[in-house]
């Protein structure tokens, strides 16, 4: 990873393995918010030393705290996951991701809609993002476009389409204007709120992840990230400019 980051032309002959581990890292961290683990999931990510084996190093504060929080979530459920523990994680995803008990929505339109509402403008951008790659989701009544899963799914597929410098730069461009806008928060509040240090890890170790992830990107193209200020200028609604009619009189000038 660390030569990756260091080649910033997307030709490198690196970059198409980078970008392929990256893209399973996103794989396995939309695992983490699709539902519930089980015992075959906690068996996977034991085998793989999750989350030590994330390409991305997540060498700051909040990057190592939550690989400390996800790794001991892990380390704390057994071989063989009883029913009372399945129970309890499944109460506290239902509480999370289907229910909304602790008020942190897996939507981003309840993030970025000025009354909190799902499924308004942020859903149907999205849903122009996937349609003009050639995807859409199974079912947006039952989980909408701007869910959390789906939008590191499409990171995922983003950064494997072409690995050209035109999809790295899509791929910056849609965390900009989309996930990397609500992600922190939706942790932050998961993490202070939930019931299992197993989903506080998942949502920690997400956000940490993307934004080095954003990092990276920003080195391999040679832009600088824009500021949260610049994006949300960017994503603001344009308002168009209405024309004040002017009225002629006989015998004198225009009349506003």
């Amino acid at each position: 990873m660390n030569a990756a980051s260091q080649e910033h032309s997307p030709d490198s002959e690196l970059l198409p393995r980078f970008l392929d581990r990256v893209s399973e890292d996103l794989r396995i961290l939309a695992r983490l918010h699709d539902r519930e683990p089980d015992d075959a999931l906690v068996r996977e990510l034991r085998a793989i030393d999750f989350p030590g084996s994330l390409t991305l190093p997540l060498d700051d504060g909040a990057g190592r705290e939550a690989c400390m929080i996800m790794a001991h979530a892990l380390e704390m459920l057994p071989d063989k996951i009883g029913q009372s523990v399945l129970d309890e994680l499944a109460a506290d995803y239902a509480s999370i991701y289907l229910n909304h008990g602790v008020g942190a929505s897996p939507q981003e339109s309840v993030w970025t809609d000025e009354d909190g509402l799902i499924c308004q403008d942020s859903m149907f951008q999205v849903r122009q993002w996937y349609q003009a790659h050639g995807l859409e989701v199974p079912d947006w009544r039952k989980r909408p476009d701007d869910h959390l899963v789906y939008q590191l799914q499409f990171v995922a597929h983003l950064l494997m389409e072409k690995e050209t410098e035109e999809a790295l730069q899509q791929a910056a461009t849609f965390l900009d204007e989309h996930l990397l806008r609500w992600l922190g928060p939706f942790a932050r509040r998961v993490a202070g709120r939930c019931a299992t240090p197993w989903f506080a890890g998942a949502a920690t170790l997400t956000a940490a992840y993307m934004e080095s992830l954003r990092d990276i990107l920003a080195e391999i193209l040679q832009q600088p990230r824009p500021t949260p200020e610049e994006i949300e200028a960017r994503m603001k609604p344009k308002r168009p400019v209405e024309e004040v009619p002017v009225a002629f009189m006989p015998g004198m000038g225009p009349v506003v």
